[in-house]
């Protein structure tokens, strides 16, 4: 009996190294003569492998697991450019970027270029200006930040619709879960795509977990426990507080935000959305913002087509809100119950909207 249960616990052993038989090949061009070249595993962010470019060329072969997710790097250069281990050759121009290789990873180059257009233009952009130059445009530079990201986001969100029976969501996966929530993961899973049991999903879910930091964080304490209440002025400087709108059958979202945080203007049509559907049912929303200049703080309300009441002392950092109530992140946000509990904390993307579902219908 020993003797087979050895046998087939090192049948076992050796099925996943048999499973990760896949060859890869690559070849490149790069002008960097003499640069080292880094063959990169997305999932553990470490190098495969690396050579000098010699003649304006380099190459790399080997095996890695079938459908990994990997890059190629330049010394000095932050710019990968990403391929999966499809069994199919691929060759990169490091210059450009660009790659040949199978349809999916051809489709998966152009993607990754044209995601990032918009960020490349504008930190090449920042990069050339001074200090001086930056706190002069800095209000500007944040709202143009802000414009990036949300492009950013929606592209992601795009590829996860068209290209939902493909591995190449994979790659915008982390920008996917930090505008529909880590909840998103479990409705991949259910839906069985075909990258649901890649890694690397997991991974990019389990890095926006804490980056959002909804457990095990002090700020979680709060939920469970009743308001605290919060008076600042409007835009037109008159005085309110949180308590005005808490209590007879409210149920209350003090959202935590600022004007010139991209990812609190990428959650705002989460949080519209939320309103328009719930309103009439007893659903209310208070902004308070962390802004400090009120011509930003003023506009953003009307970019954003927020309708909810909006206060704010603009202290920025400084807030009243962030001692009340561990502030040290935003977006942020506390629900409240009509009794004037708090039932939830960070609510973002999906969260947000099981949370009211399960309330309200």
């Amino acid at each position: 009996m020993k003797k087979v249960i050895l046998i087939a616990a090192l049948v076992v052993a050796a099925m996943p190294s048999m499973a990760q038989g896949l060859k890869y090949s690559v070849n490149g061009t790069y002008t960097g003569e003499g640069k080292k070249i880094y063959l990169m595993d997305q999932l553990t962010e470490k190098a495969i492998d690396s050579m000098v470019v010699a003649g304006g060329k380099f190459s790399f072969s080997g095996t890695a697991p079938k459908d990994a997710l990997m890059a190629v790097m330049a010394e000095g250069k932050t710019w990968q450019t990403p391929f999966f281990n499809d069994g199919t050759p691929v060759a990169i121009n490091v210059n450009d970027s660009t790659l040949t290789g199978s349809p999916m990873n051809e489709r998966l180059t152009r993607y990754d270029i044209e995601s990032n257009i918009p960020s490349r233009a504008f930190y090449e952009k920042v990069s050339k200006m001074t200090e001086e130059q930056l706190q002069a445009h800095l209000e500007e530079l944040s709202e143009e930040n802000n414009k990036v990201m949300t492009a950013q986001i929606a592209f992601a969100n795009k590829i996860f619709k068209e290209e939902r029976q493909s591995l190449i969501p994979l790659a915008f996966a982390q920008l996917y879960f930090f505008d529909n929530g880590i909840e998103a993961y479990d409705e991949l899973v259910k839906e069985q795509v075909p990258f649901a049991s890649h890694p690397y999903l997991k991974k990019a879910k389990d890095e926006i977990a804490e980056l959002l930091k909804h457990n095990g964080s002090p700020k979680m304490d709060f939920v469970g426990q009743q308001f605290t209440d919060l008076e600042m002025a409007d835009p037109d400087g008159k005085m309110h507080k949180i308590s005005e709108l808490v209590g007879s059958g409210k149920w209350v979202l003090v959202d935590f935000w600022a004007s010139w945080c991209g990812p609190c203007r990428a959650e705002m049509p989460n949080v519209l959305d939320a309103y328009n559907k719930y309103h009439d049912k007893g659903f209310e929303v208070i902004g308070v913002s962390f802004d400090e200049k009120k011509p930003a703080w003023v506009r953003a309300i009307s970019q954003l087509q927020m309708p909810w009441l909006q206060i704010s002392d603009l202290k920025g950092w400084n807030s009243a809100a962030a001692p009340a109530y561990k502030i040290d992140a935003i977006p942020d946000n506390i629900l409240i119950d009509p009794q004037g509990k708090i039932i939830g904390r960070a609510l973002r993307g999906k969260a947000l909207q099981n949370c009211l579902q399960k309330i309200f219908e």
